[in-house]
This record gives C-alpha cells, sequence and structure tokens, in this order.
C-alpha cells in the first residue's frame, strides 16, 4: 500500500510540475507586460490575469502539500489585491520584488523533492515578509543592496536545478511537449480530411454508375447490331444489282459508318473507364488506409488515461465529507484506461456532481450509519470499465441510504411533472430516471452544495451531448449506482442516413436500436397516440417530420402497405420515428454550427457528404424530449402555472444590518418581486401575521429572535405552515446548517459564498 501511495504521490507531483510551469510562464510574461501597460485598462486587465494564475498555483501547491510555494503566492496575492484596488502604486522597486517571487517559486518548483538545508529557507521566509508588508501597505518595496545581491546569487548557486536521474532522461528523450491546442488543431485537419475519403468514395461510385450506364447502352447497342448488318447487306446486295452508275444514299451512307464509329468508341471508352475505375478504387482504398492509421494516431495522441482527472477527487472526498462531519473513503478502479482529453475535460464536473450527490444524498452521519448496523465509514467506489464498440462506462457507488423513490413521487407530483393519473401505473423502478428531471429534489433543504434539483440534471445533458447515457440503480438502504457510458473519442462515428420528404439527415448510429420496414396496418393507436408492437411491447410512434415542424409529404401518409420506421432510445426513453426513406449507413465527421448556432433545438451539427452537400445531424436527446413534449403539449397548456407565478411575488426580507437589508431589498425588487422589511424575527412574525407574504428571507443571527426561532414559529403556525423560508447567513458549519433543516427552512445560503444569482435561483425555484 505503501509502494502504491508512493507512485501515486509521484504522479501527482509531476502533473503539478507541468502545470504549475505553465502558471508561472504567464505570471512572468504577466509581469513584465504590466510594467509596460501604457493605459490603467490594460494595467487592470493584466493584474487580474497574473492576479488568477498565483491563485491556481496556490491551490495546485496546497493540493500536493507544497507549502512553501503555497506561502509565496498567498502572500504575492496580497500586493495583486492592493493594486485591484488602487492602494498600492507601481514603482521599479515593486516590479523587482515580483519578479523576485516568480524566480522563488521558479526555484521551488525545480527543487520538488529534494529537502532544502537552514540556509535557504531564510530568504523565502524573508520575501514572504516583503510581500506580506507591502500587500498591507505598512512597508516599501524593498530594494536590494550589494551585500543582499550577492546574497541572492549565493542562494541561486545552490538552488541550481539537480541534474536528471537517467531514467528521467530516458523519459524526456521519447517525449515533447506541446500545447494541447496544436494537438487539437491537427486532429482537427487530420479528421477534415474525412471529407476527401468520402468524396473519393463517392468519385468511385460515380465511375462504378458510368460503367453500368454504358453496359446498359452497349446491351441496347447489341438489340441493334442484326438490324444494322441486314440493312448493310441490303444495301450492298442492291449496289450490285444496279451496277456502280446508281450511288447509295449518302445520309444512310453516313448514318451507318458513323455507328460503325460508334460501336468501335464505346469499346473504347468502355476500357478507358474501367481502368480509371480500377485506379479510383486503389486511390480510395490507400486514403482510406492511410486516412484510417492518422486519424487513429491521432486520437492516441489525445488519449489520457482516466487517472488524471481523479486525482483531485480524493482530497475533494475528504474535505467534502470533513464538512458535513462524514467519515468517507473513496475506491479508484480502472483509473489506467485512456480517453480523449476532450471528452474528460467534459466529463469532470458531471462526476463531481455525482460524487458530490452520493456525498450530500448518499452517504449517511457516522451516528446514522451505526444505527443501521453499518461501518462508520461510509465507501464510494468509481468504477471505470471498457465497453464494447469504443465505449467505457463510469459507475459511481455508494454503500448508503439509497434513494427514496416515495421522495422522488411527491416531488415529482408536486412540481407536475407526472399528471397523478400516470403516477398509478408506475413501479418504483419507474420512479428513478425522473431524478435526472431539471428541478427535482429530494433534499430537505437547499444549500450551496445540493437542493436545486439541477446537478444531476446537468449531468445528463453533458453525457448526451457526448454521445452517451446515464441511468442509475438503488437499493434502499444498502446505496445507489449511477451509471455513465461514453464514447472513447469525439472524433468520427457512423450515422444512419434518412430522408423526410425533400430533406436528408443523418442520425448517430448509437442511439439507432433497429431500422425496420413495418406494414402499416402495425401502427395502433392507444390514449391517442399512435403506438407500434416493438419485442412484444407498445412503443410510441412519432412522425419525424411533425417533430421537426417539416411540412408533412403526401408520400408519408398515402396509402401502401410498407412504412419506414427508426426506432431511437437515449436515456430510459425510447420512441419510433416515421420516416420516408432509410438510405444507408456512412462514418460522418460532425461539424459544429458555429457561435451564432451554438444551440438549435433538435439539431448537434452538421455533415459534409462526399458529394458536397451538408446535411444535419440530429440531436436525438432532444429528437426524443421533442417528440414527448408534442404528445403532451395540449395537457401542459391547461395548468395556468404562468399565472400562479406571476401572483407570488410579495418577499418579505427579516435582516437586522441596514446595509445587508437595503442590498437584499434592491436585488430583489431589481427582479420584480415586492418586498417588505423587518430589523429582526418578531418584527418579521408580526408583519407575517397582518399581512400576506409568497416567501420569507431572513438572516440567522438576529436580535430579540433569530431566523431559527423565526422559522420554526413559521413552522408551527397551521396559516404559515406551508410558507417557503430561505435563511441567508454567515454560519456555514454543518451544526447550522442541519439546524437550518430541523426547524424547516427550504434553503440555506451561506454569505461567503453569496451571489444575487444565486438567491434569485433559489426564489424562483421554491415559488
Amino acid at each position: 500500500m505503501a509502494k502504491k501511495n508512493d507512485e501515486f504521490a509521484k504522479r501527482l507531483l509531476a502533473t503539478f510540475r507541468v502545470e504549475a510551469d505553465e502558471h508561472l510562464k504567464v505570471m512572468s510574461s504577466g509581469i513584465v507586460e504590466l510594467e509596460r501597460a501604457p493605459t490603467a485598462q490594460e494595467q487592470i486587465k493584466l493584474i487580474e490575469t497574473v492576479f488568477r494564475e498565483a491563485h491556481s498555483l496556490k491551490g495546485a501547491a496546497r493540493a500536493v502539500g507544497l507549502a512553501e510555494i503555497e506561502s509565496i503566492c498567498q502572500a504575492a496575492e496580497s500586493v495583486f489585491s492592493a493594486l485591484k484596488r488602487n492602494e498600492l502604486a507601481f514603482s521599479p522597486g515593486l516590479f523587482d520584488m515580483l519578479h523576485d517571487a516568480v524566480d522563488a517559486l521558479d526555484k521551488l518548483l525545480r527543487s520538488v523533492g529534494v529537502e532544502p538545508s537552514g540556509g535557504e529557507k531564510v530568504p523565502i521566509a524573508e520575501l514572504i515578509r516583503r510581500l506580506e508588508s507591502v500587500g498591507k501597505g505598512v512597508a516599501a518595496p524593498f530594494v536590494q543592496t550589494a551585500a543582499q545581491a550577492d546574497a541572492g546569487a549565493s542562494l541561486h548557486s545552490r538552488q541550481q536545478p539537480h541534474p536528471a536521474l537517467p531514467a528521467e532522461k530516458a523519459v524526456l528523450a521519447d517525449t515533447v511537449r506541446i500545447a494541447t491546442a496544436r494537438l487539437d488543431a491537427l486532429l482537427f485537419q487530420a479528421e477534415e480530411l474525412l471529407s476527401a475519403k468520402l468524396t473519393s468514395a463517392q468519385r468511385t461510385a460515380d465511375v462504378r454508375a458510368a460503367l453500368d450506364e454504358l453496359a446498359a447502352l452497349k446491351k441496347e447497342w447489341s438489340k441493334s447490331m442484326p438490324g444494322m448488318k441486314v440493312l448493310q447487306h441490303a444495301l450492298q446486295k442492291e449496289a450490285k444489282r444496279t451496277g456502280p452508275g446508281r450511288r447509295t444514299d449518302p445520309h444512310l451512307r453516313k448514318l451507318l459508318e458513323f455507328m460503325a464509329w460508334e460501336n468501335d468508341f464505346v469499346k473504347s471508352f468502355e476500357t478507358r473507364l474501367a481502368a480509371l475505375g480500377r485506379t479510383a478504387e486503389h486511390d480510395q482504398r490507400s486514403l482510406g488506409v492511410m486516412l484510417d492509421g492518422l486519424l487513429d494516431d491521432m486520437k492516441k495522441a489525445l488519449m489520457m488515461p482516466i487517472s488524471s482527472a481523479l486525482e483531485i477527487f480524493p482530497k475533494f472526498v475528504r474535505d467534502l465529507s470533513r464538512d458535513q462531519g462524514k467519515e468517507v473513503e473513496l475506491v479508484i478502479r480502472g483509473g489506467e484506461i485512456e480517453i480523449d482529453r476532450r471528452i474528460l475535460q467534459e466529463m469532470r464536473d458531471p462526476l463531481i456532481h455525482l460524487v458530490r450527490n452520493c456525498m450530500d444524498h448518499g452517504i449517511e452521519a457516522r451516528e446514522e450509519r451505526q444505527r443501521r448496523s453499518k461501518a462508520p465509514r461510509g465507501t464510494i467506489a468509481l468504477t471505470v470499465t471498457q465497453k464494447s464498440e469504443g465505449k467505457i462506462e463510469i459507475a459511481i457507488a455508494d454503500d448508503g441510504a439509497g434513494i427514496d423513490t416515495e421522495k422522488v413521487r411527491i416531488a415529482a407530483l408536486k412540481l407536475g411533472m407526472v399528471s397523478p393519473e400516470d403516477a398509478e401505473g408506475r413501479s418504483e423502478p419507474e420512479w428513478l430516471p425522473l431524478v435526472f428531471q431539471s428541478g427535482l429534489s429530494t433534499s430537505p433543504i437547499i444549500t450551496d452544495i445540493s437542493g436545486r434539483g439541477l446537478g444531476l440534471a446537468i449531468v445528463r445533458e453533458k453525457v448526451e451531448r457526448l454521445g452517451g447515457g446515464v441511468s442509475v440503480e438503488t437499493q434502499p438502504g444498502s446505496g445507489t449506482t449511477f451509471r455513465v457510458v461514453v464514447p472513447l473519442t469525439l472524433a468520427t462515428f457512423r450515422g444512419v442516413h434518412v430522408r423526410v420528404g425533400d430533406h436528408r439527415f443523418v442520425i448517430p448510429t448509437t442511439y439507432v436500436e433497429q431500422a425496420a420496414r413495418l406494414k402499416r396496418e402495425e401502427i395502433k393507436t392507444a390514449e391517442n397516440r399512435e403506438t407500434v408492437r416493438w419485442n412484444g411491447q407498445a412503443v410510441a410512434l412519432a412522425r419525424l417530420a411533425d417533430v421537426l415542424e417539416l411540412p408533412r409529404k403526401k408520400s408519408i401518409d398515402a396509402p401502401g402497405d410498407i412504412v419506414k420506421v427508426v426506432l431511437l432510445g437515449a436515456a430510459n426513453r425510447r420512441i419510433a420515428f416515421l420516416v420516408d426513406e432509410i438510405l444507408d449507413e456512412q462514418e460522418v465527421l460532425l461539424k459544429p454550427l458555429g457561435k451564432q448556432l451554438s444551440r438549435v433545438r433538435n439539431i448537434s451539427g452538421a455533415t459534409v457528404l462526399g458529394t458536397g452537400k451538408a446535411v444535419p445531424i440530429l440531436d436525438v436527446p432532444d429528437l426524443l424530449k421533442s417528440a414527448a413534449r408534442a404528445a403532451s403539449a395540449p395537457l401542459e397548456t391547461e395548468t395556468g402555472g404562468e399565472q400562479i407565478v406571476a401572483e407570488r411575488e410579495s418577499i418579505l426580507v427579516a435582516e437586522d444590518s441596514i446595509t445587508a437589508r437595503t442590498l437584499l431589498k434592491n436585488i430583489l425588487e431589481t427582479a420584480g418581486y415586492r418586498v417588505s422589511t423587518a430589523v429582526d424575527g418578531i418584527d418579521a412574525y408580526t408583519l407575517l401575521k397582518t399581512e400576506r407574504f409568497d416567501i420569507v428571507v431572513s438572516d440567522v443571527d438576529m436580535p430579540r429572535m433569530s431566523g431559527f426561532d423565526l422559522t420554526a414559529k413559521i413552522r408551527a403556525d397551521k396559516t404559515l405552515s406551508e410558507l417557503p423560508v430561505v435563511l441567508v447567513t454567515a454560519l456555514e458549519s454543518r451544526e447550522h446548517r442541519e439546524r437550518g433543516i430541523d426547524v424547516g427552512a427550504n434553503a440555506y445560503i451561506v454569505k461567503s459564498s453569496f451571489d444575487q444569482s444565486n438567491l434569485l435561483e433559489v426564489i424562483r425555484k421554491l415559488l
């Protein structure tokens, strides 16, 4: 175990060195540009850039336990903060000191892993003291004397980079650092060559079609050859009979000569065209092999082990568990599996959401686990496995309480996601997919960690954008497992080409469960919706033209025995789509629509065929949602939901600080709400008994009656018990959040992370 931990620490330090080096380069160049910046606006921008890099480097150093680098960055941040507030003037001495800080960081970075001597620590401590003093405005930038310069030179000589070990030399000899942006650009250019491959295939098909047409011409020509020979023979006999004085009709003679020439020309042209066809096929094969090899190598160049994105998770789980008063162990398996770096970047946030969800909703507190005869320490297992067809599965499992499907049912009914009629026929497993719906949460209170019902919705959206899927399994009292399946690479993929009217579309094959021809009589109607039977089950049927809001062509509804249907599935939802024609399956390259069309409903991008024609690629998850909305649209218009929202606009703010009270009032009134204020809990409760409010926003620490007591009093009052209460406070401990839950608060927002969008989002959710 110790050896394994040591290997992990080495990998973590290696990753840190690369990241830190980039931060230092930006800091160094930023300080140089700051010295030359001609305008205050440019200075502010550069200060912000260098400030951000110092902050990022500080966080990275903290993660690997490099306290000296962290301390220098912390002290440098105080200087940049003072510069941002215009509390510090620029001077040559100040810039010298900032460069000294970057040099010191660079030397420390180069000596990571080597224990410094006691003499080396003194100048670092002095540098930190100088930076902190300048940041506080109590001392001028240090001006280096000749003696101190000699001491600095001595330090420099002591901290020269240590010679690399032979193993390191061997590694460096076989590797080269290159910006990921350049790799992305190279892969993009390689992928663009797919158009040349498709064009080559199209040209080969064109030549093949021309040969087929020529063969048809030869066939027809062969039918006329006997007649032409009879005609030639008759003309020759006529010429012998009449003698040389009579000449044959010149037009007829020319026609016969042309037909003879045409016969020879067709034979020659067929030979040349056949040779061209063989050359085209050879070129197509050669180009295909070279391009496939190039794309494969470029994909491998962008592949990274999943562990590189998971190295932050152990500390993340540790910090979160300590904050929540829980004991949790994170187990990672299969981190050596490699995946496209672009997918890895996109998956970082969804994985954080899922792990956080396991921490917040799954793993119980120590006392609760002991009451359930469980080990005091909970476990979250993150397991990566290779799947077939170029996909991987990431399973995030906890041994916590599991998902209470009854709470999911209540929340879904309350939000109107499911009608009471539909709810009656649902089994417990059928409620689980609703946890991925935006807005649904089973948390008793909204906090900075969870409760907004957005985390799992974001996970599903991001995963589906990558062409993957997510599902959930749960065992009450035993735990929950989330399974995320994503492709190994974002490069090319295969797509089924379909035609609807005059339009052609591409459907990613990964979503196509089956394509079939059905008899029209197999389409049945159930509950005013068309369905078809598929493997013994009724599946909803939608017309692709209707879902895409295209004019419906007569061909789709014209009398006939056979219809073409494509069954699509994603996120536990399956719908069959009626199309005019299923053309073929091809390899395609997804081209984004650009910033101007970054989010077009039902369309994920486009591809260019070998003919040069651009064809839209359908966004199947969007398509399934659109089909479901189209089927249930009439029901949604009867809810009158907007009228209810419009009526809920009166807010009571309880806050003893006049500054905070004024700020909250201004934020809420700017958002369009009517706002009344109270100076403490008693004043607020008095107003609640005399006026009607739709929500209460209260501070916690107030004189006469605290926010906790006010919330408890509201919950005990029969006329006010359902009134939403949001606690906005500086008390961010776990005990205070739990007390907020105990007294019945709906949301608990910590002021240290407070911003107006956060507050408004919570209020919109509760109203």
